[in-house]
C-alpha cells in the first residue's frame, strides 16, 4: 500500500478557492453580507498558516510543558468563543465554560491518550495536540449551543430543570447526528487523512471509532458540567 501523501503545490491550492470565489460573488449579487465571510476566510488562512509553523516548532521541541501550554491556550480560546451566543453574560460564564471544557474534555483526552492509545512519551505532540483539538472544538460548540438554549429557555420563565434538559438535548443534536451519519453520509477528516496517508481502512476505522467515542464523551461531560455549574449563576 502506498504510504506517501500527495503534495499540494501553491497553484493547486489556489484552485481550491474557485468555488469560494463563486459563492462570494453570488452573495454580493444577492446583496448579502459577504464581509463577514471574507473575514472568516482571511482569518482561516492566517490561523492555519500560523498553526502550521507553530506545530512544526512544538513537534520538534518534544517538551511536555510546551504541549500543556498549547492545550491551555486551546481551552482558553474555546471557552471564550463558546460563549459568543450569550454576549451579555460572556464574562460571568467564562470561568464555568473554562472549567467545563478543561475537565470534561481533559479527562476524556487523558483516558484516550494514556489508556486506549498508550502514548509514549505520554505527551507525544503529534497525537496529543490534534486529539485535544478535536475534543475541545466539539466541547466548545456543544457549550455554545447549551448556553444559548439555556438562556433562551430561562428568558421564557421556564424552571431551571426543564431549561437544563432542553439545553442539553439541543446542544447534543450535532454530536448525535454526526454519529448517525459517520461512514454512511460522511467519511470523517481523521479517517480520510489516515487512508490518504496509506493506513489500512480497518485501522483507520478503529481510530475513528475511538475519536467518535472521545467526542461523544468529551462533549457530553462538558455540557453536563457547564449546566451543573451554571445553575447557581442563573438562579
Amino acid at each position: 500500500m502506498n504510504t506517501s501523501v500527495q503534495v499540494i503545490s501553491n497553484f493547486q491550492l489556489t484552485l481550491a478557492f474557485i468555488p469560494v470565489v463563486v459563492v462570494l460573488l453570488m452573495m454580493l449579487h444577492w446583496s448579502l453580507k459577504a464581509g463577514f465571510a471574507v473575514y472568516a476566510l482571511i482569518r482561516m488562512l492566517i490561523q492555519l498558516l500560523l498553526v502550521g509553523y507553530v506545530l512544526t516548532t512544538v513537534f520538534a521541541a518534544e517538551q511536555s510543558w510546551v504541549v500543556m501550554l498549547v492545550m491551555f491556550i486551546m481551552v482558553s480560546a474555546a471557552s471564550w468563543i463558546a460563549l459568543g451566543t450569550v454576549q451579555i453574560q460572556r464574562r460571568q460564564l467564562y470561568p464555568l465554560a473554562f472549567v467545563s471544557i478543561l475537565l470534561g474534555g481533559g479527562l476524556t483526552l487523558m483516558l484516550v491518550t494514556q489508556s486506549v492509545i498508550g502514548l509514549s512519551p505520554w505527551f507525544e505532540p503529534r497525537y496529543m495536540i490534534p486529539l485535544a483539538g478535536m475534543i475541545f472544538a466539539n466541547a466548545m460548540n456543544s457549550i455554545s449551543l447549551a448556553a444559548e438554549r439555556l438562556s433562551a429557555e430561562l428568558a421564557r420563565n421556564i424552571d431551571y430543570l426543564s431549561a437544563r434538559n432542553e439545553a442539553f438535548q439541543a446542544a447534543f443534536i450535532p454530536t448525535i447526528n454526526s454519529m448517525l451519519a459517520v461512514g454512511l453520509v460522511s467519511l470523517p477528516g481523521m479517517m480520510t487523512g489516515q487512508i490518504l496517508s496509506g493506513v489500512s481502512p480497518i485501522t483507520a476505522a478503529h481510530y475513528q471509532i475511538v475519536v467518535m467515542c472521545m467526542i461523544f464523551g468529551g462533549s457530553g461531560l462538558s455540557i453536563i458540567l457547564f449546566l451543573w455549574l451554571a445553575k447557581a449563576r442563573f438562579s
